[in-house]
């Protein structure tokens, strides 16, 4: 091969190469997508958990959604008010003073309160024992049935189940909800924190059905509603509920609650 052939395919080569840099540099500049720099600086500061508590598929997500005014600062549920500060002020506004929430599961029927109709020998399973008689073995059919699909579905470790009961650790809680979707019986909630008393009932039942089923079931004497001084609890469902909006802490309601389960 002449020396002549072997410079004009290297010249062909190298120009190849120079024309594909060149046309790689000015399509990368041609169609480049924006970058948005809050959007950035959001997602560098969440936690990177991905658990869409938020609502979103994730974090990237998520800080996508806050940087273009579709989702509100304080979204994270993990990071709560120390994440939505420095989103806040990246975002040149403020997180607000929403008061941190946590999970309360509506049942205090453990099984040193209720009893066991019959011996279940199913799947362990809520969402498979309520197609059970009665709901299940256990004597209150409203109460919760210990299975622990919430605990298998929280991801920080906040449930467990104590004495046949599902309870809530408020210092693990993150509020990512995913518990509430996973019980069957929507006993589980979304309460203020800070709150002394929650009612730990939901049975609809009246007098004496509540007593024979469960040691310290609400009987829906209504004398929380009575003694609330702020009127902040009604009758909803056949049970008592509080209107945390209007509830202002004080406490009357679980000092007056004569069958203690008001918690």
């Amino acid at each position: 091969m002449s020396v002549s052939t072997i410079l004009a395919a290297t010249l062909m080569v190298g120009g190849v190469g120079l024309f594909v840099g060149i046309f790689l540099s000015f399509a990368s500049k041609v169609f480049a997508v924006p970058v948005d720099e809050k959007e950035q600086a959001i997602a560098e500061v969440l936690p990177g958990a991905n658990c869409g508590g938020c609502g979103f598929s994730g974090c990237s997500a998520l800080a996508a959604a806050i940087a273009s005014g579709n989702a509100p600062v304080n979204s994270c549920v993990v990071g709560q008010k120390p994440v939505a500060d420095k989103i806040a002020e990246i975002m040149g506004t403020s997180a607000g003073s929403d008061e941190r929430k946590v999970a309360f599961v509506r049942c205090v029927g453990d099984c040193e309160k209720t009893t066991e109709n019959y011996v279940y020998t199913g799947p362990k399973s809520c969402n498979v024992v309520k197609f059970a008689p009665t709901g299940g073995p256990k004597s209150c059919r409203f109460g919760c049935t210990g299975f622990g699909e919430c605990v298998q579905a929280c991801e920080f470790g906040a449930l467990s189940i104590q004495k046949g009961v599902a309870h809530v650790d408020e210092e693990l809680c993150r509020d990512c909800k995913k518990c509430m979707a996973a019980c069957p019986k929507g006993l589980i909630i979304e309460v203020p924190y800070h709150y002394v008393s929650h009612i730990g009932c939901v049975n609809p039942e009246k007098g004496k059905p509540v007593m024979n089923n469960c040691k310290i079931g609400c009987i829906s004497c209504q004398k929380c509603v009575k003694t609330c001084p702020q009127q902040a609890i009604e009758m909803a469902g056949g049970f008592p509920v509080i209107d945390y909006g209007k509830c202002t802490n004080c406490g009357e309601c679980k000092a007056n609650c004569p069958r203690k389960c008001i918690v």
